[in-house]
């Protein structure tokens, strides 16, 4: 599979009427692929659970057939065993170079219930898998027992750790130390580095796409002098409202994408300002500037 250190968690542009804007996504997929950044399309930032199967298919048709020079992931979530593995077959054609595969959502799964279903997705896919730990959203943590167990397996290449605890990607680290750990959290990459993260799996890059590449390098070489408080502040404002919601209001407002439409039950209206969007987009232009 093509090597990337950083991967955008891409947001899925849409019509006014709710449906896919596929101008929008082809744009924003050529501004990664320029970038250098790996594309992964259908997680929790690209609204993956709330699309059809419709939907997703089109996104993947889409991305997959844009000859990318940048490797292409799936999100793959839910707690419909049988769904995923639908997405997954349905992927098999196409030019897909990875799956991301998170916790179970709503069940709450013990470490028996999260190792079959791991192990079910990684048994069934064709593709490397990166496991993915955001309990903020799955109110569920993964065991670290079931990555030690799964450490092995051949479809099993590397994790995505969006806890937001650094003790959490130690127990990772030590419970699978060959496997490749990418921090699921901007704002926490530079300490993730320090403890030998592999790179990081973006939402800041949507909107920031060579900036955030710099400053996952950056972070990488322990270079971390000029990143504080801009990037801090920055994240900040782009989690200000529910993921994707302060994305797509500033992508809007820079031009990129036509429309601020959201699938419920996201809405535009709870971010009520976009004032702190626009301050982060100038700090970063001008942090860029000066360290590019």
């Amino acid at each position: 599979m093509k090597q990337t250190k950083l991967w955008t968690a891409l947001i899925t542009p849409m019509h006014e009427d709710g449906t896919i804007h596929e101008d929008n996504l082809k744009s924003l997929i050529h501004r990664q692929d320029n970038a250098g950044n790996g594309v992964l399309i259908l997680g929790s930032t690209g609204e993956g659970l709330a699309l059809s199967d419709q939907d997703k298919q089109k996104v993947v048709s889409i991305a997959s057939s844009m000859k990318l020079s940048v490797p292409l992931m799936v999100g793959i979530g839910g707690f419909n065993l049988s769904a995923q593995k639908e997405l997954m077959d349905y992927c098999r054609p196409y030019n897909v170079d990875a799956f991301l595969l998170v916790t179970p959502l709503y069940a709450k799964p013990g470490s028996e219930g999260q190792y079959e279903w791991f192990k079910a997705l990684l048994d069934h896919s064709d593709k490397p898998c990166m496991l993915y730990n955001v309990p903020s959203r799955t109110a569920l943590k993964m065991s670290p027992v079931v990555l030690g167990r799964l450490k092995d397996h051949p479809k099993l290449w590397a994790v995505k750790e969006a806890s937001g605890s650094i003790s959490e990607y130690q127990q990772f680290r030590e419970a699978a130390p060959n496997i490749p750990l990418y921090s699921g959290d901007d704002a926490l990459t530079a300490f993730f580095a320090r403890a030998g993260c592999s790179g990081l799996v973006s939402v800041a890059s949507n909107v920031w796409p060579e900036e955030t590449n710099l400053y996952t390098r950056m972070c990488l070489e322990g270079k971390t002098e000029t990143l504080f408080p801009v990037w801090n502040h920055a994240v900040e404002a782009l989690f200000s409202a529910s993921n994707p919601v302060p994305s797509k209001v500033l992508l809007k407002e820079k031009g990129e994408i036509a429309h601020v439409t959201l699938r419920s039950p996201l809405s535009a209206a709870d971010l009520k300002s976009k004032d702190h969007l626009m301050a982060a987009d100038a700090a970063i232009k001008k942090w860029y500037s000066t360290n590019k």
